[in-house]
């Protein structure tokens, strides 16, 4: 307190550094009114309001995603969707129950008169082999990526997902490996299923056809190597020889290998990460590529498949992959997750009904005395 009539200003600084002023008239007796303290303490009431501390999220719950329907949808849909699969490429490779279309032939017809390479199992590519690797590889591969890549991230970059309240998760690893096996399990069946039905709709002879189908020309008036003979009862051979030997476009085997390279090649191109050396990836990738040409070629060179029986096979195999990779499990890329912001900056609100405007100066005979005395200084501060 100073002397009576002089103005006291008294400053109050917010947490984030706000200056909040304001003046207080004191009267000719050295105490303010009633009606300034009253204002003064609504004001400071206000400012102990905004000085309250700010929840802080922990950084951890910030890369967790709560999600209660992951469990339901994965037993009452994806597994129905994946057992359905199974079953109907069971249906296409196992029974006759999907008939398969016959075509006619042309008597003496070179491009189906290769000699008969006998039984798939006696092949340089085996059906055991090709499905053997099919499966490993791709199996391997992920495994090892992901193994290497949840031991390599940090625990801020690796997803979460909750399952029920707070207390449990699945692991980001165990997630991912199943997320990715799965749709290559589920492809893989696509697969089979495409280049079955492929070869049930069609019914286009291998090159072996009739070597296999051993037809009595004699009986069926073959004069000249352009009649065109569509019995169904001109075939003479082994009919489960014969059934095979209608099953020949697309390649299911070019399919399955060219499947499973194209996948494994993707995986391989978009999660690897190989700091120091830029061949190893490449040279990988086109190993697994050459691995699926390969059977395709030992397919052609036995006479069990045309050329275009390949190609088609790789071009059904690839846009399987392709799709699924790019579309269903985005590139191997992880979920979206939650990321932990700070909190935005809390600014001061205005004090609503209490404006922060100077109150009236009332000078006094006593300031103008105190004025002429000490010139610059008019009131003293208090802060």
């Amino acid at each position: 307190m100073h002397q009576n009539g002089v103005e006291q200003k008294t400053t109050t600084k917010a947490q984030n550094g706000t200056t909040l002023q304001e003046h207080i008239l004191l009267d000719s007796r050295g105490n303010s009114s009633p009606s300034n303290i009253q204002r003064f303490k609504m004001i400071n009431s206000r400012l102990s309001t905004q000085r309250r501390p700010v929840r802080v999220v922990p950084p951890d719950r910030g890369y967790q995603k709560t999600s209660t329907y992951i469990v339901p949808c994965f037993l009452f849909v994806e597994l129905v969707i994946m057992a359905g699969t199974v079953l109907l490429a069971y249906y296409f490779e196992y029974t006759d129950t999907f008939p398969v279309h016959v075509q006619g032939f042309f008597c003496f017809d070179k491009a189906y008169s290769k000699p008969y390479p006998g039984p798939e199992d006696n092949s340089k590519a085996p059906p055991v082999l090709v499905y053997s690797l099919v499966t490993a590889i791709p199996t391997v591969t992920i495994l090892i990526g992901e193994v290497t890549s949840f031991f390599v991230k940090t625990e801020g970059a690796q997803e979460k997902t909750i399952v029920t309240a707070d207390c449990c998760y699945f692991n980001p690893l165990l997630r991912r490996i199943v997320r990715f096996l799965g749709v290559y399990s589920f492809g893989l069946f696509t697969t089979t299923i495409f280049a079955n039905a492929g070869q049930v709709v069609t019914g286009n002879q291998t090159p072996h056809f009739l070597s296999a189908c051993k037809p009595n020309y004699t009986a069926l008036g073959c004069q000249s190597p352009l009649q065109y003979i569509t019995e169904h009862r001109a075939c003479t051979g082994n009919p489960f020889l014969v059934l095979s030997a209608r099953k020949s476009f697309p390649s299911k085997d070019a399919a399955l290998s060219f499947y499973s390279a194209i996948y494994t090649v993707m995986y391989v191109t978009l999660v690897f990460q190989t700091k120091g050396t830029r061949l190893m990836k490449p040279t990988l990738c086109l190993v697994l590529l050459s691995l699926a040409v390969l059977v395709g070629v030992v397919r052609v060179t036995e006479h069990r498949n045309h050329w275009n029986d390949i190609l088609a096979g790789f071009v059904t195999g690839g846009a399987i992959a392709a799709f699924l990779v790019s579309c269903v499990i985005n590139n191997f890329r992880p979920s979206k997750t939650a990321v932990c912001t700070p909190p935005p900056p809390q600014h001061p609100e205005p004090t609503v009904g209490l404006p922060l405007l100077t109150l009236p100066r009332v000078e006094s005979p006593l300031e103008k005395l105190s004025g002429l005395q000490a010139p610059g200084l008019q009131y003293s501060e208090i802060t």
